[in-house]
């Protein structure tokens, strides 16, 4: 009884990771500009197809990876240049519809330049399990969980002892201030989409040795990172976080216990939960919150 619990923590965890940087991808940029940004799933399907792609040609795989990681923050550069800059004074609404046009985009550009079949990328150290407890534990989930951490621990780093990130900070809580005292917002929107699709990238390449990836991939990668940021509140770089791990726990323990028919509607329970009884999620908006 046990060994299976453990099993569904361990697949909790991994999932949770990806998750985690999901929802990071969505506290950086609506913190920047207020956006919903609905492309960011296929900042993680760019992430995984790119470097699968890469390796497949024979590419080094950090090579691969540190490619896919390039071509991730330009697109998400171009989205902000092209779609989201020419469209700053519209309303909420009109700018959440972007995104989603976007995401459209992005998923029929992916299936032109690739195709509708799933690729492959090899586990970074090999596929030999590892025993804990009586449960096993693929060596990839380790990469993932890892790698999440180490990116989670940079961004804290850069948020908080860097000049740029300290400017990207302070547009974050008040961007007519920001303005005032000389920093250039445009810059930060520009850095903040370039490191949300970082970020996803970065999940996109971890995961995708465990799950394949597609064109399609990031449609519910990025609705159950949404999820995530919901959960934690909006803007929360910590909540988002805690969210990507809870919704991964809860996601795990449910397929195994419940039924695995259940795993996708999980996510969406989450968010209708979150809208109808805490609104401002776990950690709100509170200033030393914020990412």
């Amino acid at each position: 009884m046990f060994a299976e619990f453990l099993q569904y923590l361990f697949s909790g965890l991994t999932s949770g990771a990806i998750y985690a940087l999901a929802g990071l991808g969505f506290a950086i940029i609506y913190n920047a500009s207020n956006v919903i940004n609905f492309a960011q799933g296929e900042f993680i399907m760019i992430g995984g197809m790119t470097t699968a792609t890469l390796a497949a040609a024979g590419t080094p795989l950090w090579l691969a990876v540190a490619l896919a990681l390039v071509v991730a923050m330009l697109v998400g550069m171009a989205l902000e240049r092209l779609a989201i800059e020419p469209a700053r004074d519209a309303d909420v609404v009109t700018i959440v519809i972007i995104t989603i046009g976007a995401s459209i985009f992005l998923r029929g550009a992916a299936q032109v330049i690739w195709d509708k079949e799933f690729h492959s990328l090899p586990a970074f150290s090999g596929e030999v399990p590892i025993s804990l407890g009586g449960a096993t534990l693929m060596p990839q989930s380790l990469w993932v969980i890892g790698v999440s951490a180490l990116a989670i621990a940079l961004l804290w780093w850069f948020f908080n002892r860097t000049l740029f990130g300290k400017a990207m900070l302070a547009t974050s809580h008040n961007r007519l201030a920001a303005q005032l005292v000389g920093i250039g917002v445009k810059r930060v929107l520009l850095a903040s989409f370039a490191l949300s699709a970082l970020l996803g990238a970065v999940a996109g390449a971890v995961v995708t040795p465990i799950t394949f990836t597609s064109y399609e991939s990031g449609i519910m990668l990025g609705l159950k990172g949404f999820s995530a940021a919901v959960l934690g509140g909006l803007g929360s770089g910590l909540g988002a976080v805690v969210g990507g791990l809870i919704v991964g726990l809860v996601e795990a323990l449910a397929s195994g216990y419940l039924s695995s028919a259940y795993k996708d509607a999980i996510a969406f329970i989450i968010i209708l939960f979150v809208l109808f009884f805490m609104p401002s999620g776990l950690f709100g908006r509170r200033g030393t919150d914020r990412v």
